[in-house]
């Protein structure tokens, strides 16, 4: 029998009440949500940088900088290496699905998947995602081997204060940091949307070569075209 990716014990003993305590949002860092084992496979078989499409220079709404970075949208037939479908296979299951649930309160929702790998000199400027999209999990998937602290990297949990409306282009100095979350090793993001969900990552500073590696489970809205962005994978 295969065994399973995602360590379901560890997500189910996430305490839901909590997480939609934390402020200024809803945010917890998990600490091994995928299997010793299964992270070192997934590690071992990232799709190839060569599938990925560059996004680079795209003009975001509110003057807000350019989120620069290579993307590649999970889509069914997707050309990825079959421990990635079999992990996409448990992210669409039931118990996943459970999980997302009870930790959001809802369950009016659709998942969407992607994975960005991001160059030296880039940065995700302070914002807060779109309403549609009620959250994200984020999997980080660089190891001490390929990545360091001090080229940056963590996922910024950022408090305004109330100060700053979402339709706006702070910078990182206009905040007080809540949580810094990541990059390396076996941990992941969760957080949900939720007044002003200000995060951003601040520019990294690594070698010429090295890529910040995310997987990234959206979680959307269900309306019609969520379910179409879903199944089609934009």
């Amino acid at each position: 029998m295969t065994s399973l990716l995602l360590d379901f014990a560890r997500l189910e003993g996430v305490d839901a009440a909590a997480f939609r305590r934390a402020r200024p949002f809803p945010f917890l860092e998990i600490e091994g949500a995928i299997s010793p084992q299964g992270y070192t496979e997934l590690i071992g078989n990232l799709p190839d940088r060569e599938a990925f499409s560059p996004v680079f220079g795209r003009r975001r709404r509110y003057g807000q900088a350019s989120h620069d970075r290579y993307a590649l949208q999970y889509r069914l037939g997707a050309r990825v290496p079959p421990i990635w479908r079999r992990l996409m296979r448990e992210i669409r299951s039931h118990e996943y699905r459970r999980f997302i649930a009870r930790t959001f309160g809802r369950d009016d929702f659709v998942l969407h998947a992607h994975w960005h790998f991001t160059p030296t000199g880039c940065t995700v400027s302070p914002h807060c995602d779109a309403p549609w999209k009620l959250g994200s999990h984020i999997f980080y998937l660089n190891t001490a081997a390929d990545w360091q602290a001090a080229w940056g990297g963590a996922t910024l949990i950022l408090d305004d204060d109330g100060r700053f409306g979402a339709n706006s282009a702070p910078k990182f100095e206009d905040f007080r940091e809540v949580c810094s979350s990541g990059p390396i090793g076996n941990r992941s993001l969760l957080f949900m949307r939720e007044g002003s969900s200000w995060h951003g990552v601040t520019t990294l500073r690594c070698p010429e070569g090295a890529l910040r590696k995310v997987f990234i489970v959206e979680v959307r809205a269900r309306t019609l075209l969520n379910v179409a962005r879903t199944v089609l994978g934009f």
